[in-house]
């Protein structure tokens, strides 16, 4: 493969892995725990922008559960976020040949 062929192939990868990453920040997943009692939602860029709380689950005498919850809608959102970001970025890296790049 000649150089100005792989430099061409790598501008347009870099592009369309840009236009990913921008689409993906516009990109909304959620993960509910408690049964559905929590729900929290995440960008494709893996930020959290949402957490929903059901009104019945708020105890205080029992906080440690709310934050296990939390803990597991907000982890699962993210987990979630990956692999949508990771199906979204292989769409655009498969078929390249670049050999030492991958």
């Amino acid at each position: 493969m000649n150089v100005m062929k792989m430099m061409k192939q790598a501008q347009t990868m870099q592009k369309d892995m840009e236009r990913v990453q921008a689409a993906l920040a516009l990109k909304r997943v959620e993960f509910s725990s408690g049964g559905g009692m929590v729900t929290a939602t995440a960008a494709g860029d893996g930020s959290i922008v949402g957490i929903k709380i059901d009104p019945r689950v708020i105890v205080p005498s029992d906080k440690e559960l709310l934050e296990d919850m939390v803990l597991a809608a907000v982890d699962g959102a993210i987990k979630k976020s990956r692999e949508l970001a990771a199906a979204d970025m292989q769409k655009v890296t498969a078929g390249l040949s670049m050999p030492g790049l991958f």
